[in-house]
């Protein structure tokens, strides 16, 4: 009998750390983007209300929502009680108080304020149980050459967040963006590093990919390099089709360019923990008519829907009408293929056929079971 070949038990261990394969859990479908000046603790209900608004006005029963976003009359009734009931509960599950590109450069003295009133709202916010389940500050980049205003923020933000609140509330996430050189990321990986020590609390933080740079350094072992703590990538739709030199009418999420963007990161995280996320579309209804609310409903559900067919089940939202169009757009998505997906797993593990010309692979069922464990995360 061969003996095992020198080195595998070490290769084996990488393996599975690098590469847990773990079934996915719970992931925010989106992330809410308010530049830092305007979050306050009303800013979710404000979010909530003038959704729920839109929907009223604009989309007051389960046919109107089966016209606006195409789905079979069947299941648009749940599709459109879904909506409300999470509009209503929880209408942004990830928020990201945005001291970069939503936010712009103002004076440091400006800045230190807007850091102390957001620690204010979110303190508030945590002790009365309405904080998302995932939120935190998006910083400046390190590639504006100014890293000491990035620096400086997240550390009001985060010491003055722990004076006020006594803690560091769940679902932290810090947003690091602009990353043009792979150091930056060793750099705010080892600023998050001293503050653990100085706050004693673990952090953790998400990317963005908005440069054909980064690109080149994207891979499986990463987050590992990172301490583990790098948790997303989220890509940039604007600052990459910018930086690739497409026209501005060509700056769209659904651009070929992007799709190959997002393949990298694929390729690059699959198997890891390191959780994906697509862009955004920078638009909000061009009036309060009907037909411009539901136009602008139409093509962000067009984006949607082109994220969730390549495999990225999170997006950012920029404009309370966004979530009436993600919510309706996922729901459907999960719904649709959900009863299916089931009795196609159920045949497997009875070892029957499911009919239909259909033959599964272990590879497809393991697919389909995680769709199922997705699908139920997802669905309110």
């Amino acid at each position: 009998m061969r003996a095992v070949p020198e080195g595998f038990d070490e290769a084996y261990r990488l393996q599975q750390a690098r590469y847990p394969s773990a079934g996915p859990g719970w992931q925010p479908v989106h992330t809410v983007y308010v530049p830092a000046d305007r979050f306050a603790v009303r800013t979710l209900s404000e979010w909530s209300d003038q959704a729920l608004s839109l929907v009223k006005a604009h989309l007051p029963d389960p046919a109107a929502l089966a016209e606006v976003f195409g789905v079979p009359g069947g299941l648009a009734a749940a599709v459109h009680s879904k909506v409300i009931q999470k509009l209503s509960c929880e209408p942004i599950e990830d928020v990201r108080i945005d001291f970069e590109d939503g936010y712009g450069v103002r004076p440091d003295l400006v800045e230190d304020e807007h850091v102390a009133q957001a620690v204010e709202a979110v303190a508030t916010m945590h002790a009365a149980g309405t904080l998302p389940r995932r939120w935190g500050p998006r910083v400046k980049s390190f590639a504006d050459g100014n890293p000491g205003r990035s620096v400086r923020t997240l550390d009001l933000f985060l010491s003055g967040l722990m004076e006020r609140a006594g803690e560091l509330p769940p679902g932290f996430t810090v947003t690091f963006p602009k990353i043009l050189m792979e150091a930056y990321l060793g750099q705010f990986t080892d600023l998050l590093a001293r503050l653990e020590d100085e706050l004693e609390v673990r952090l953790r933080f998400e990317m963005q990919v908005e440069a054909p740079q980064t690109l080149h350094f994207l891979r499986g072992d990463l987050a590992e390099s990172l301490d583990g703590r790098l948790v997303a990538a989220h890509f940039g739709v604007f600052d990459y089709t910018a930086a690739i030199g497409l026209p501005p009418h060509e700056q769209r999420l659904d651009h070929p360019a992007c799709d190959h963007a997002r393949h990298v990161m694929q390729t690059a995280f699959a198997g890891t923990t390191v959780e994906l996320s697509d862009g955004s579309l920078a638009a909000a209804p061009a009036s309060g008519l009907t037909r411009d609310v539901h136009a602008l409903w139409r093509r962000h559900a067009e984006l949607v829907r082109h994220s969730l067919g390549h495999g990225f089940y999170q997006g950012w939202d920029m404009h309370p009408s966004h979530l009436v169009s993600r919510f309706a757009t996922v729901y459907a998505f999960h719904l649709e293929r959900y009863e299916a997906y089931q009795e196609r797993v159920r045949a497997w593990e009875e070892q029957r056929e499911v009919g239909g010309g259909v033959m599964d692979e272990p590879a497809t069922i393991r697919t389909l079971a995680a769709a199922l464990r997705r699908a139920d995360a997802a669905l309110p």
